[in-house]
C-alpha cells in the first residue's frame, strides 16, 4: 500500500470514476492517507459521489505525474465506519473541519478499496502492478 499510497501523493491531485446509472462520473480529489495497511479516501456523505458509490461500489482511480507515468487503481469500495479514520482524516487536513463538523451536520464517509488492482503505466510501454 505504501507505493500506491507515494504515487497518490506524488500526483497530487487523482480522479475518482464511478457511475450514476448508466452514465460514467468522474471528479478530482486529492485528500488520502495510508492507516491500518489500507489507502483510505473520503468523500461527503451527503454527497452524490458517495450515493454512487452506494448503488455501485466499483470503482476506478487513476493519477498522472510529471514524469508521465499514471495510476489506475480499480476495485470495490468497502466503506470504513470506524470514527478513527474521519478524525485521522480531519486532522490530516484540518480545512476539511470548515466542512464537516457538528454545525453542519456533512458527515465524511471514509473507504477503502478491496479486491483492487492497482498498475503503474509509463507513457511508452506495458504497466507494472503495484502489490
Amino acid at each position: 500500500m505504501s507505493k500506491l499510497n507515494d504515487f497518490l501523493t506524488e500526483a497530487g491531485v487523482f480522479f475518482l470514476a464511478t457511475t450514476d446509472g448508466s452514465q460514467p462520473k468522474l471528479r478530482p480529489l486529492g485528500a488520502h492517507f495510508e492507516m491500518d495497511g489500507k489507502v483510505l479516501f473520503g468523500v461527503g456523505d451527503f454527497k452524490d459521489v458517495y450515493k454512487q458509490m452506494v448503488a455501485n461500489p466499483l470503482v476506478e482511480i487513476s493519477a498522472a505525474k510529471p514524469d508521465g507515468k499514471w495510476l489506475r487503481y480499480t476495485g470495490k469500495v468497502v466503506f470504513d465506519t470506524d470514527p478513527k479514520y474521519a478524525a485521522a482524516m480531519l486532522e490530516a487536513l484540518p480545512q476539511l473541519k470548515e466542512v464537516y463538523n457538528e454545525k453542519t451536520g456533512y458527515k465524511l464517509a471514509m473507504f477503502h478499496l478491496e479486491e483492487a488492482t492497482a498498475v503503474v503505466i509509463p507513457m511508452m510501454g506495458p504497466g507494472e502492478p503495484i502489490e
